[in-house]
């Protein structure tokens, strides 16, 4: 489940995720394309990222999640994308996510705006 500090600090920010540039994310997308696709069908490895952004956690119903994603209470908006893509346990401890995050601010922005290009 997040965290409270986790939620209060992410109901506090207001991270310019429309200065995220799609073309930019594409191509951070593609350390993601390994285990994720964007087609709507779930990979071995990780649930289709289509449509992520307001979906809740664990809603793929072609993909196994671990006990911790499908217990998260988390909706994929853009700041809990921001806070999950910089820091994939923090935000749901003992997730099998084997990604370490991207530090980059401006990366995380970029592939959300990409996630969310029409």
């Amino acid at each position: 489940m997040i965290g409270v500090a986790l939620a209060l600090a992410l109901a506090a920010a207001e991270p310019a995720f429309a200065a995220g540039d799609p073309v930019a994310g594409k191509a951070i997308y593609a350390q993601c394309a390994a285990c994720h696709t964007l087609d709507g069908e779930a990979s071995p490895l990780g649930p289709s990222l289509k449509g992520v952004v307001g979906r809740k956690a664990a809603a793929d119903e072609t993909y196994v999640y671990s006990p911790p994603m499908r217990r998260s209470s988390v909706t994929w908006m853009a700041q809990t994308l921001d806070a999950f893509l910089a820091d994939p346990q923090a935000v749901v401890p003992g997730t099998k996510m084997p990604f370490a995050g991207l530090p980059a601010q401006m990366d995380r922005q970029d592939l959300i705006a990409y996630l969310t290009a029409p």
